[in-house]
């Protein structure tokens, strides 16, 4: 077994992903990840946890899209099948859900993005943190 496979299990991936939704501190859970909307902080105010190394560069923006267009193309269906509203109707609701619930999701996946990488170890996040 080799150093890397043993420091993988040390960190739990669930535990993190859920604190990097919560916008919180993957390491301790308790501090703000964010210090603006979608900025990330240096460090944890709580833990010191070094933050630096995180790189999530696009991943966010993609994850969004991908889940914001997968729950409302079915709801679309289903809402114009069920009570075919007028066309305005449907593209002011639909936009406006499509753009709240974007905005709901991005700073949150961005949370699971840099969690995930600090359980994993990649891009720096080392023993030392």
């Amino acid at each position: 077994m080799t150093d890397q496979s043993i420091t993988l299990e040390n960190r739990p991936m669930g535990q993190a992903v859920l604190r990097g939704f919560q916008c919180k501190c993957p390491n301790c859970g308790s501090g703000p990840l964010l210090k603006g909307y979608l900025t990330l902080r240096e460090e944890c105010t709580v833990c010191r946890q070094d933050l630096t190394p995180a790189r999530a560069d696009d991943g966010p923006a993609y994850l969004t899209i991908l889940l914001v267009g997968h729950i409302l193309a079915p709801l679309l269906h289903v809402f114009f099948t069920t009570f075919r509203p007028e066309p305005m109707v449907m593209a002011s609701l639909f936009g406006v859900l499509a753009v709240g619930l974007s905005l709901f999701l991005l700073p949150r996946l961005k949370g699971v993005v840099v969690a995930i990488q600090w359980a994993r170890y990649m891009h720096g996040f080392g023993r030392s943190g």
